[in-house]
């Protein structure tokens, strides 16, 4: 764990939970695994406000808790994922992905749980019933039935998961006691996956009958009251969580399809997106290529309104498998043919992409060629990269030595003689892709904490203005929903000067500006790591 993941993990953990939360969080990444009286100790924080931390840390799955290193009776120590928190960042795209593929309640299902960590399948359709039927024309509301199968949609797909039940997480993290004369048994500290559990997808049957409500101000906390007994609807003590890993599937997926829809066209895209949906449930995570398809299964899986013919089929298959991408593979002849993605080979084209493409920015489309070049040989002399990038010496040995210093580009000395001397060395540039994609992946993860410092200042210095124009937005906003006259309103309006309306405009300007820079950043942060991960799986 680097400092630029801890500095972006703090800022993530500051703006979503608060202080006190983010401040016994970090300690947790910089120190590792620690005990309560540890923790309150080493962070000067009160024992209750380290409990309250603790507890909303791992509601959302953020820490998670073992016996002690130390064998049977010692305290339960308490460990923190710095890869969790950083999929805060990504939290509206799986929002905005959840709405593309089940509209409404799907954004609205997701949402719910990704702000509370976990939430019962019961709980959760009530609010989101009830979230919907508020935004909705007078006299109409939700139907739970409706937000039930949308939320077994998103199960069936493997988007949404099972919490693992919390004793037997905790049975699997128990030492085994050791008898007398033998060492004890070693403490597996790792926290049981959903997968590992049998109804990890099973949807349970839910009693739920009716259509949401709107939220009166009097109804407010209505169902909280002590003395009043919540309705049980049989889903009592099941849990369900965001499955991260599936929508990660989806999104490298998209990246692909996307990929192959820029370099051929689009009907090219469409039979990789079939192959990829076809697979995808018989594919595992981890894999470097999806199952194998034969061309027949291929043309009968394609979508209606692409009605090319066999041939043209075969041609298009023939032109993937051909393509210096590799995106597409052959791996056998029967069924006229079977297919494979290349998911592993993709990643690394995608990232290779992304690398010339930030030497283009940075340093100019010479520099690119020359980076481009030693992708493709590997290793080459100085005056190699001058004959084969067709650029003069004197440029060339400055494009070189700043890609050097920026460590894009490595040297390498291969000495003739034992004695290293200069003139009997070959000196021979190259890349070498996966340490220059982790480092600008760390470069990812500054620019994202950047934005967000920022963001908060920017926020920060127009604090004023901006609780000004929330009280008149609320003043209208009741004033509106009593029926007030057109001159009233006007006349709250006119509170905001126009040098403070220009104001705040320049300033949501800014902050829009500043978040959709942090998504598209986050964009490239997915793709990088995706390709170093696959590249750690296809090594072992």
């Amino acid at each position: 764990m680097t400092a630029q993941e801890v500095r972006l993990c703090g800022l993530l953990l500051q703006e979503h939970f608060g202080e006190v939360v983010e401040k016994v969080c970090t300690h947790l990444l910089r120190s590792g695994a620690l005990n309560l009286r540890t923790i309150v100790h080493e962070t000067g924080t009160p024992l209750d406000l380290v409990k309250k931390s603790l507890c909303v840390l791992m509601q959302h799955g953020v820490c998670v808790f073992s016996s002690g290193r130390k064998g049977p009776g010692s305290p339960v120590e308490y460990r923190a994922s710095c890869e969790r928190i950083l999929r805060i960042l990504r939290y509206p795209r799986y929002i905005y992905t959840a709405k593309t593929l089940y509209g409404d309640t799907g954004e609205l299902i997701v949402e719910e749980l990704l702000q509370r960590g976990h939430m019962t399948m019961s709980s959760a359709v009530k609010t989101v019933a009830d979230r919907l039927t508020h935004n909705m024309e007078e006299g109409r509301s939700m139907e739970y039935s409706e937000v039930v199968s949308a939320f077994s949609k998103l199960v069936e797909t493997h988007f949404l998961q099972r919490c693992p039940p919390v004793a037997e997480a905790r049975t699997a993290t128990t030492a085994t006691p050791a008898t007398p004369g033998t060492p004890a048994a070693p403490v597996n500290t790792a926290p049981p996956t959903p997968e590992s559990f049998p109804d990890c997808y099973k949807v349970p049957h839910v009693t739920l009958i009716g259509r949401g409500k709107r939220r009166r101000s009097s109804e407010d906390g209505e169902d909280e009251r002590p003395g009043k007994k919540s309705k049980t609807h049989g889903d009592e003590g099941i849990y369900w969580q965001v499955n991260f890993e599936r929508f990660h599937l989806h999104f490298r997926d998209q990246a692909i399809i996307s990929a192959v829809a820029s370099k051929l066209d689009q009907t090219s895209s469409e039979i990789v997106r079939t192959m990829l949906r076809m697979s995808e449930v018989t594919t595992p995570p981890s894999a470097t290529c999806t199952q194998a398809l034969s061309s027949n299964e291929i043309f009968r899986s394609l979508p209606p309104n692409y009605s090319i013919t066999r041939p043209i089929l075969d041609q298009y298959l023939t032109l993937l498998v051909d393509d210096p991408m590799e995106f597409v593979g052959r791996s056998g002849d029967s069924g006229g043919g079977m297919y494979v993605v290349n998911l592993h080979r993709a990643l690394v084209n995608l990232a290779r992409a992304t690398l010339e493409s930030v030497v283009q920015e940075r340093f100019g489309s010479r520099s690119a060629r020359i980076f481009r070049l030693l992708l493709r040989k590997r290793h080459l002399e100085q005056k190699q990269v001058e004959d084969f990038a067709m650029i003069p010496a004197k440029e060339a040995k400055d494009m070189l030595y700043t890609l050097l210093s920026q460590n894009l580009v490595q040297l390498q000395e291969i000495p003739k003689t034992p004695d290293h001397a200069p003139s009997r060395t070959f000196y021979l540039y190259t890349v070498n892709q996966l340490p220059t994609a982790r480092m600008l992946l760390q470069h990812c993860y500054k620019t994202v904490a950047n934005l967000m410092e920022r963001r908060l200042f920017e926020t920060k210095e127009s604090k004023r203005l901006l609780e000004k124009s929330q009280r008149i937005e609320a003043i209208l906003a009741s004033l509106q929903a009593s029926g007030a006259e057109p001159g009233q309103l006007t006349e709250v309006e006119e509170m905001i000067t126009a040098p403070e309306r220009q104001q705040l405009e320049s300033l949501r300007h800014h902050i829009n500006k500043l978040d959709s820079t942090e998504n598209q950043v986050d964009e490239t942060i997915f793709l990088l790591e995706s390709y170093i991960n696959s590249t750690g799986t296809a090594t072992r």
